[in-house]
C-alpha cells in the first residue's frame, strides 16, 4: 500500500505533482537541491491551493489536510528510507536521471516503487540504473498538473504487472484518468505533441503567421485547450528542444528540431521561466 511518496525535483513538474499527490491523500515530501527552489514552489503550491478553494475545487479544511501531508527537504537520502514511491521529475537529462536513480535504490526499501516523469525517455534505460527493474516504470503527468487529467503510464521491458497496477491506483487516487501503454520512444501523446510544437516553429520561420495567429488557429481550428506557442513557452523551448533531439536520435528526419527553436534557445528565451520565449512576460509577472 503507498502512504508516502517523495517527489525528486521542484521545478513546474514536480511541484504540480506534489500537489496532486497531497491532495490525494498521500504523505509527500518534496525534494530539490536547492532551498530557493523549494520556497519557489511552496510559493506556487500555496497560491494553487487558493485558486482551488476560490474556484470550488477544494475546501478550506481539505487545503489544511493537504498542506499538512507534504514535507519540503534538500534531504533525498533521508526521506526516500521512507518511501512507498519515488517519482523523479528532474530535467530530461539521462546523466542527471541516473544519478538521481542510482542514489534512491541505494537508500529505499526493497518494497519501494520508482517512476519516472519523463516525457520521451526510455523506462527501460533508466530501470537498468538500478537492482529492482520490474518496480520501475514511466508517469508522465502533463502541465499544469492540477488541471491536466491524463497520467500516460509506460511499462519498461520488465515492468511488472503488479508495478504498473499499484501505479495506476496511485495515479487514480490522485484524481487521474490513466492510459497504460507499452514503451516505444515518445510514448503516444510525446510523439503527436513534439510534431505539433515544432511544426509551429516551421510555420513561424516560413513568415506563415504570427505565434498569436497560429495558437488561435489551433486552439479554435482544432479545439486544443492550449496553443503550441502557449505550451512550449509553458513547457521551457529548452526542454522542447531536448524532447525533439531525442526523438529525431531515435526515430528520424520527421522530429528534426526547427533552426529557430534552437535560435530561440541560444539566445536564452526559454518561455515563461525566463520572462521571455516565444511570447514576452515580462510585463506580466
Amino acid at each position: 500500500m503507498i502512504r508516502h511518496i517523495v517527489v525528486v525535483g521542484s521545478g513546474v513538474m514536480g511541484r504540480g505533482i506534489a500537489y496532486v499527490s497531497a491532495v490525494g491523500g498521500f504523505e509527500t515530501t518534496l525534494i530539490d537541491v536547492k532551498e530557493e527552489q523549494l520556497k519557489s514552489a511552496k510559493n506556487e503550491i500555496s497560491s494553487i491551493f487558493e485558486q482551488g478553494i476560490d474556484r470550488g475545487k477544494i475546501t478550506n479544511s481539505e487545503k489544511q489536510e493537504a498542506e499538512a501531508r507534504l514535507r519540503y527537504s534538500t534531504n533525498l537520502i533521508e526521506a526516500v528510507r521512507e518511501a512507498d514511491l519515488v517519482i523523479e521529475a528532474v530535467p530530461e537529462k539521462l546523466e542527471i536521471k541516473k544519478q538521481v536513480f542510482e542514489t534512491i535504490d541505494h537508500h529505499a526499501p526493497a518494497s519501494c516503487y520508482f517512476a519516472t516523469n519523463t516525457s520521451t525517455m526510455s523506462p527501460t534505460e533508466i530501470a537498468s540504473f538500478t537492482q529492482r527493474p520490474e518496480k520501475v516504470i514511466a508517469m508522465h503527468f502533463f502541465n499544469p498538473v492540477h488541471k491536466m487529467k491524463l497520467v500516460e503510464i509506460v511499462r519498461g521491458l520488465e515492468t511488472s504487472d503488479e508495478t504498473a497496477d499499484v501505479i495506476q491506483k496511485v495515479a487514480q487516487q490522485m484524481g487521474k484518468e490513466t492510459v497504460v501503454v507499452n514503451e516505444f520512444p515518445g510514448f503516444v501523446t510525446s510523439r503527436i505533441s513534439a510534431l505539433v510544437g515544432n511544426e509551429a516553429f516551421y510555420m513561424l520561420q516560413e513568415g506563415v503567421g504570427t505565434p498569436e495567429e497560429i495558437d488561435k488557429a489551433i486552439k479554435l481550428g482544432l479545439n486544443y485547450p492550449m496553443g503550441p506557442f502557449e505550451l512550449a513557452d509553458l513547457v521551457g523551448l529548452d526542454t522542447r528542444l531536448n524532447n525533439l533531439k531525442y526523438l529525431y536520435e531515435k526515430l528520424g528526419e520527421k522530429y528534426r528540431p526547427a533552426p529557430l527553436l534552437e535560435q530561440y534557445v541560444k539566445a536564452g528565451r526559454l518561455g515563461r521561466k525566463t520572462g521571455k520565449g516565444v511570447y514576452d512576460y515580462t510585463d506580466k509577472e
